[in-house]
């Protein structure tokens, strides 16, 4: 369940006791570095400036960083795409270059400065009101044959759910949240003076505009807390490794009465003793003994519905595939996928006496007539030493 990210503390180059000032100027002077805007021409920039915001989008918010450092990258998952960082980063405290250099003039970045237009002000922050719960991932391994005709699992995990004493506020009974009296409800700070400026996270607030009185025993302030879950979970027919199921309303839970988030699980297929699998399609070896593939006959092909009958014509090589339409995989969503046969004589083992004598009767009426991919082979080689012949002058 948890994401192969790197540690957010190790992203910023911070401690994991450092203070809201000391997460928000790491942060300043990366995103200063690596921003996009500054680097162009740098793919490798971007994939930093990705990173470094992410780290600071959980660490500089109180409740997610509580989160974070008891569930880590799963108690934070920002959905079932990860953090966008393909949008606009305006409504982004510090995030958009404007923004950036905004805390060095007074707030309005370049345009400003020039007297242009200003970026896009983030929307107001209302932490007493209902808040959706993060949407969840979780990886689950299926046998192959689940896979093909489905099945039902029952997932257990834990999740965050909203704290049942506190009903999600943070706040102990009888508590309640107040506005910062530090930063006035705004969740930043502006210190210096004259046209150089610096905004900050409010130290005391944590950027969250309010503050809680006296924080839930249970929950800590933050809201959450662990439950078990066990959730039942219908794997269609037809499903993949990469597929990705979601269940509405089953990830972490909600504050203040929010709805809860989403579970989305993906899948992943184990390999089959018998099939070999792309997408839909089938792929299964049949070994066939060198009379019936002489002589042509019927064999048995396994599927997916059961044994199909497949008649061999006479002479049928090894390595012949045969096609069978409509013989693979069925998926939920409708379309059928074929099946590929492919033939493999096998050379019998374990002869007694009387059938190594039929054998070698066989063989002595045999003629290199009944061989003609052997016979080719030879007209080939002997083309191809008269050439070494007439070039090296050596037989």
């Amino acid at each position: 369940m948890a994401e192969n990210k790197r540690d957010y503390y190790e992203v910023l180059g911070v401690a994991k006791d450092a203070t809201a000032d000391q997460i928000k100027s790491a942060y300043r002077k990366l995103a200063m570095k690596y921003h996009p805007d500054r680097n162009p021409d740098n793919p490798e920039a971007k994939e930093k400036f990705t990173e470094i915001s992410e780290a600071y989008e959980v660490l500089s918010n109180p409740e997610k960083r509580q989160r974070y450092d008891q569930f880590g990258h799963q108690g934070v998952n920002f959905g079932p795409g990860g953090f966008d960082f393909g949008r606009d980063f305006s409504h982004f405290e510090d995030v958009d270059l404007n923004d950036i250099l905004g805390a060095f003039f007074g707030g309005g970045g370049f345009s400003s400065f020039f007297g242009g237009r200003s970026s896009r002000a983030r929307p107001a922050n209302n932490p007493a009101g209902p808040q959706r719960g993060d949407d969840m991932n979780f990886r689950l391994d299926v046998d192959f044959d689940e896979a093909v005709f489905g099945s039902e699992r029952t997932i257990d995990l834990t999740l965050p759910a909203q704290c049942d004493e506190c009903h999600g506020t943070g706040a102990a009974p009888g508590s309640k949240r107040t506005t910062c009296s530090t930063c006035g409800g705004t969740g930043s700070v502006i210190g210096g003076g004259g046209w150089f400026q610096v905004r900050q996270t409010c130290p005391r607030c944590g950027g969250e505009g309010s503050i809680i009185e006296k924080p839930c025993r249970s929950c800590r302030g933050t809201g959450h807390v662990n439950k078990p879950q066990h959730i039942a979970l219908k794997i269609p027919q037809g499903v993949d490794s990469g597929s990705r199921l979601r269940l509405a309303g089953k990830g972490a839970g909600g504050l203040r009465g929010g709805e809860p988030g989403d579970l989305y699980v993906l899948l992943g297929v184990k390999d089959s003793d018998l099939f070999v699998r792309d997408g839909l399609n089938l792929g299964v070896v049949v070994p066939v003994s060198p009379i019936v593939a002489a002589l042509g006959g019927t064999v048995d092909i396994p599927t997916p519905e059961g044994a199909a009958q497949l008649k061999l014509p006479p002479g049928t090589p090894n390595g012949k595939i045969f096609r069978l339409r409509g013989k693979g995989i069925k998926s939920f969503r409708g379309p059928v996928g074929d099946l590929d046969a492919r033939i493999e004589i096998e050379t019998p083992v374990n002869l007694d006496r009387r059938q190594r004598e039929e054998l070698e009767a066989l063989n002595k009426t045999l003629t290199r007539s009944n061989f003609p991919e052997a016979q080719s082979l030879a007209n080939k080689s002997r083309i191809f030493f008269a050439h070494k012949e007439k070039l090296t002058g050596k037989s």
